[in-house]
């Protein structure tokens, strides 16, 4: 099937002067789009035929800043990737305690899904259904780094004496991204019995 060509540009108003956003302006506009009609089509699979329509551009004109739709998504995943590290960065930081430590990332990651429910649909994989294989492996990649990052605070914990020689950080922090994604999932349904803040009973259980 040959690309959309698209339509002529008016003609031009003396005096007017016409400009494209900027590409890196662009790609960020895509991108944010994208995300909000995950949040919306929570059923539905987003075509790039819907996403230019929403966008008020051609497919060719999506094509000039993504090579492939694999890509948009793949720019998506970098981004929850690099702000939910981001936010790790600043609990190992600021929080001394490898315990508290390990409990704030794991809600870190909950309440970053809270607050961009499109972008948790790419986490659970719902959004990636029909997609290529490579984005749920770069997702498991997402999932194991931070799987290493609770388990390195766990060390740290039972280091710090807060935690028994018998402890196992490295089971243990399995168990916690088995809950976390697990609760990602029930976010993803919109189960009211995953809201944000009432993980701390379930984070002692599991840390205690």
């Amino acid at each position: 099937m040959s690309e959309p060509v698209e339509a002529p540009a008016p003609a031009e108003v003396p005096g007017v002067v016409r400009r494209r956003p900027p590409p890196g302006r662009r790609r960020e506009q895509i991108l944010q789009c994208l995300a909000g009609m995950l949040e919306e089509a929570a059923a539905e699979r987003v075509t790039t035929a819907a996403l230019a329509a929403r966008l008020q551009v051609s497919e060719a004109a999506l094509y000039r800043h993504f090579a492939s739709k694999a890509q948009m998504f793949e720019a998506l995943i970098e981004f929850i990737e690099s702000s939910l590290f981001g936010l790790i960065a600043q609990i190992e930081a600021q929080q001394p305690s490898g315990l508290l430590q390990a409990a704030r990332m794991v809600q870190a990651l909950l309440a970053f899904a809270e607050r961009n429910p499109g972008l948790n649909r790419v986490l659970t994989g719902d959004a990636l259904v029909g997609e290529h294989a490579r984005l749920r492996e770069r997702v498991l990649r997402l999932f194991a780094r931070f799987e290493a990052s609770v388990r390195q605070s766990l060390k740290v914990a039972q280091q710090q004496g807060a935690l028994g020689a018998d402890f196992d950080p490295a089971e243990r922090a399995r168990w916690l991204l088995t809950y976390a994604s697990g609760s990602l999932a029930l976010r993803a349904r919109g189960d009211a019995r995953a809201a944000a803040g009432g993980d701390e009973g379930a984070l002692r259980a599991l840390l205690g």
